[in-house]
C-alpha cells in the first residue's frame, strides 16, 4: 500500500468511526471521496442477520443504493424471535438463537454502536444475576455478583435491532439468492433468485450468510452455493489452509482474476426448547446458567425476565442443547429439515433432562423443539482484517465467522464490511 493511500484509508476509517460515534452527520463522510455522490452505486447484502444489517444501515446512511436479499420471513438470523399461539389463543414469544450478548470493554467501535441502540430504545440491559448448575453434584456451583457482567437485549425482542437496521435499505423477505454472475463489461454482479428470477445487477456485494458460500446448501438443496459456484474458475479453501488460503484471496486479481470459494467453515449444531411455564419456576435462583456435567443440555434462561417482553401471564424459558447431543442427532437424521416428530422426541428429552436437574420444574404449558443446524461458528477465520475482501469485484464476505462466534465478533465484521465498500465506491 503506497503511502497517499495508507492516508486515504486511515482518514476513510476515522470518518466512518465519527459516523458511528455520531459526532458527524454522515453526509460528510462523503468528503474524503466526493465522487460518491455521483454515482448511483448499488450494493446487493445477501442475509439480514446483525452482520449484513449493520452493513446496510451504514452504508445507507452513506448514500449508498442498498438492497437486503433475506430468504426468511424476518430479518435477525440467529437474532431472531420466535412467534408462537397456544391452542388457547395465547401468542408467546420467544428469543431462541442468541440469548444476549456482551461488548469487550476496549471495542470502542461496537460499543458507541450499541450505545446509540440503547438511547432509541431499541436496545436494554438485561440485569439478571447468571450462574453455573453441576449435574453431578445437582447443585448450583456458582452464581455471579450482581452486575458483575453487562449483557444486552434487543427490545422487545433480539430480532428488532436487525429490524431498525433494515427498515432504511430497501429489504426483499423471502427471497434467497441462487446465484451470482460477474459480468465483464458491466463491471458488475448479476443475481439470480433461488427460483431463477434475474433480481437485478449491483455495483458490488456483501455475503453475511453462510448459506451463500457453504457447501452444506448443496446437501439441503442438491445445488450449489451461489459463490460455490464461482469455483469453476479455479480456486477454493478450506479452514484447515485459511491462513495459506487468504493470500490467494486478497491477491486474486494479480493471480488471474479467479473467483473463490470459501469451502467450509467449522460449525456446531444446537436444538433450542421453548418452554412456557403457568407459574414462576420459583426453585430456580437465577434467570440464566449454564450446566456442567450434562450431555444433552448447555445452558438455561428465562426470556420473559428481559426489559421489554410482553409475556407477562406466563415465564417463558429457553434451553439449549449441547452440541454432542444435537450431532448425534443429526448424524442420525441427517441435515434435511427436522420433521414435527423428531422434534417432539428431541423436545421430551431435552426437557426430561431439564427436570432431572432435581429443581422444582413444573410441567409447562407450551414446549417446543427448535434445530440450529450450522448456525453456530467454531472460530474467526479473518480475526486481523474482520472480513473477506475482493476489491476488484468488490465482493465482501462479513458474520461471526470472520471474527469471533458470538453478537460482538458479527457487528464488528459487519462494519468492517462497509468501510470497505465506503472507500472503495467512493473512486468510482
Amino acid at each position: 500500500m503506497s503511502e497517499n493511500d495508507r492516508q486515504a484509508f486511515v482518514v476513510q476509517k476515522r470518518f466512518t468511526y465519527d459516523i458511528i460515534c455520531n459526532r458527524r452527520d454522515s453526509s460528510q463522510l462523503l468528503r474524503p471521496r466526493a465522487a460518491m455522490a455521483g454515482v448511483a452505486s448499488k450494493v446487493a447484502i445477501i442475509g439480514s442477520g446483525i452482520s449484513g444489517a449493520v452493513c446496510a444501515s451504514i452504508l445507507a446512511k452513506n448514500g449508498v443504493s442498498v438492497t437486503v436479499f433475506e430468504s426468511g420471513r424476518g430479518p435477525g438470523g440467529r437474532m431472531s424471535q420466535r412467534r408462537e399461539r397456544c391452542e388457547d389463543g395465547r401468542e408467546l414469544l420467544f428469543d431462541h438463537g442468541a440469548p444476549y450478548f456482551a461488548v469487550n470493554a476496549s471495542n470502542l467501535e461496537v460499543q458507541s454502536l450499541v450505545n446509540d441502540w440503547e438511547s432509541r430504545g431499541i436496545v436494554g440491559e438485561w440485569k439478571e444475576k447468571f450462574g453455573s448448575f453441576d449435574f453431578s453434584s445437582k447443585k448450583f456451583v456458582h452464581i455471579e455478583e450482581e452486575g458483575s457482567d453487562k449483557r444486552y437485549v434487543g427490545v422487545p425482542g433480539m430480532n428488532s435491532i436487525c429490524k431498525a437496521l433494515c427498515h432504511e435499505p430497501e429489504t426483499k423477505f423471502g427471497l434467497g439468492i441462487g446465484n451470482l454472475d460477474w459480468l465483464d463489461g458491466d463491471d458488475s454482479w448479476s443475481l439470480t433468485s433461488l427460483d431463477g428470477q434475474n433480481v437485478g445487477c449491483f455495483k458490488g456485494v456483501v455475503a453475511s450468510d453462510k448459506s451463500t458460500f457453504s457447501s452444506r446448501l448443496r446437501s439441503l438443496t442438491g445445488k450449489p452455493p451461489p459463490i460455490g459456484k464461482l469455483w469453476s474458475y479455479g480456486y477454493a479453501f478450506t479452514f484447515a489452509t485459511i491462513r495459506v488460503a487468504k493470500l490467494y484471496f486478497y491477491n486474486l486479481v494479480s493471480l488471474s482474476d479467479k473467483a473463490l470459494l470459501i469451502n467450509e467453515i467449522p460449525v456446531t449444531p444446537c436444538f433450542a426448547l421453548m418452554l412456557a411455564f403457568e407459574q414462576p419456576l420459583s426453585s430456580v435462583p437465577t434467570k440464566g446458567f449454564s450446566f456442567t456435567n450434562s450431555k444433552v443440555l448447555s445452558w438455561a434462561f428465562c426470556d420473559s425476565s428481559k426489559p421489554g417482553r410482553s409475556n407477562t401471564t406466563s415465564e417463558c424459558w429457553v434451553l439449549h442443547s449441547t452440541a454432542e447431543y444435537a450431532e448425534r442427532i443429526i448424524s442420525q437424521t441427517g441435515l434435511q429439515k427436522p420433521s414435527s416428530d423428531l422434534l417432539s422426541r428431541v423436545a421430551d428429552e431435552l426437557f426430561q433432562e431439564f427436570q432431572s436437574t432435581g429443581l422444582d420444574i413444573s410441567q409447562p404449558f407450551f414446549k417446543k423443539a427448535h434445530r440450529w443446524g450450522s448456525a453456530f461458528p467454531i472460530a474467526g477465520i479473518a480475526r486481523e482484517d474482520k472480513c473477506l475482501w475482493v476489491e476488484k469485484r468488490r465482493l465482501a464476505i462479513c458474520g461471526d465467522f470472520c471474527v469471533m462466534p458470538n453478537v460482538e465478533g458479527a457487528i464488528s465484521s459487519g462494519i468492517a464490511a462497509a468501510s470497505k465498500f465506503v472507500k472503495v465506491l467512493g473512486t468510482l
